[in-house]
């Protein structure tokens, strides 16, 4: 089974089984895949023993093999995908690094230069900076008189309504993280620590593991939460290269 779904990952760089499935096809492919760097007779028959298919080892050799060959390890990507009807078994997508144009830099455009034709140009975009800082110059008084009006106002009427404006906000930017993303969190998970008052990255990782644990002693399973708050921070940075490589040897990856 691995071997055809080593075979698989080859062709399509991309498959989608479950979690505990694309965990062993991991180990099971990423030694296949560094011995591929080296294009001998040696390492082709060494390969072939593993994925017994002329046809995955043509395209590991001729396609694979050019694009990892600056890589040191981790060819693999496991990414989550929820929750298979029926069986409710954990399904993901596991595909290759190198060949998801999304997450390289090799897709980022460059920017072009413009260039400037005559000095009529110059002139014009002068002409334009004179209007507009005369208009601006026009405006202001207007401006300045809205503001004492609106100062005169704000000491009649009591200071409620800018702090009812700031509770949605809040909750829109709390309920934009997403906590499946922490390694170990799945969706009933979340639900309970967002009931909790952790539902962003920042609230998980100002929390301690002994707290995590009591709001989720309830839910079924052991759970270990050592780790979850310093996801959490990773997430909150923005770091997620070093979340994603951190997860990954969580995972047994290399």
């Amino acid at each position: 089974m691995l071997s055809n779904m080593a075979c698989s990952l080859i062709e399509h760089k991309r498959i989608n089984t479950t979690v505990a499935k694309a965990k062993a096809l991991r180990v099971y492919v990423e030694p296949i895949l560094t011995k591929s760097k080296t294009d001998s007779t040696h390492s082709r028959r060494t390969v072939f023993s593993y994925l017994q298919s002329k046809e995955a080892i043509s395209e590991l050799f001729r396609e694979v093999a050019p694009r990892i060959a600056d890589r040191p390890g981790g060819y693999t990507r496991i990414i989550r995908t929820g929750y298979r009807v029926g069986d409710n078994a954990e399904m993901c997508m596991i595909e290759l690094v190198d060949f998801n144009d999304m997450y390289t830099n090799e897709g980022v455009k460059k920017t072009t230069r413009r260039s400037r034709r005559g000095g009529g140009a110059k002139a014009t975009d002068a002409t334009v900076a004179t209007e507009e800082t005369t208009e601006m110059s026009t405006e202001a008084p207007v401006i300045e008189d809205a503001v004492v009006v609106e100062e005169t106002v704000a000491e009649e009427v009591k200071e409620e309504a800018p702090a009812k404006e700031e509770k949605p906000a809040k909750e829109k930017k709390a309920a934009a993280d997403d906590l499946k993303k922490i390694e170990g969190i799945g969706p009933k998970i979340a639900e309970v620590l967002a009931a909790a008052g952790l539902a962003t990255y920042a609230d998980l990782a100002g929390s301690t593991p002994e707290k995590i644990s009591e709001i989720i002693a309830d839910v079924r399973g052991s759970h270990v939460t050592n780790t979850w708050p310093e996801q959490a921070q990773l997430a909150a940075d923005g770091k997620w290269d070093e979340l994603k490589k951190w997860q990954d040897e969580l995972d047994g990856g290399k």
